[in-house]
């Protein structure tokens, strides 16, 4: 079984250093704190600058919990993160998909920040909907507006 990719892209006004930074330095600014998977309330979202560092929540107590790491660490072109998390929105340590995340210089202010999330057939027989959860509006849609807010 394939799944077919989710691909995303949004425009931003920022030089590609400010958008990767945003994106991946201060991803606790534009998350969805609705997103959150621990107990506490959503503080933060840490995505530790290197390959094999952490993707994590920390929550409003200070506990963390573990969404996946880094596999590729190009600032300011280009990361990709290992999502960890199962249809049930829980850490699974052996379930990985990708999601890569590109910054495409447009112009000296402006940057095309292009999402594929792939593997999606790794959730095996929930990698249907959750293609579509992904793609939806409160999925990789409604993040990205958020993040160009940010930005």
């Amino acid at each position: 079984m394939t799944i077919v990719p989710v691909r995303r892209e949004v425009v931003v006004a920022a030089p590609q250093e400010k958008a990767f930074d945003v994106f991946v330095r201060r991803m606790g600014s534009w998350w969805n704190p609705a997103h959150s998977i621990g107990e506490e309330d959503l503080a933060d979202v840490v995505v530790e600058p290197h390959v094999g560092g952490r993707w994590l929540e920390v929550g409003s107590g200070g506990t963390t919990c573990p969404w996946g790491r880094v596999l590729v660490w190009e600032p300011p072109e280009r990361v990709v993160l290992t999502w960890q998390l199962d249809t049930q929105w829980e850490y699974a340590a052996d379930l990985e998909t990708e999601v890569e995340v590109r910054f495409v210089v447009v112009d000296e202010g402006t940057t095309r920040v292009e999402l594929e999330h792939r593997n999606l057939e790794a959730f095996g027989d929930g990698a249907a909907e959750m293609r579509v959860t992904f793609d939806s509006d409160g999925g990789w849609n409604g993040l990205l507006a958020r993040y160009a807010e940010a930005t």
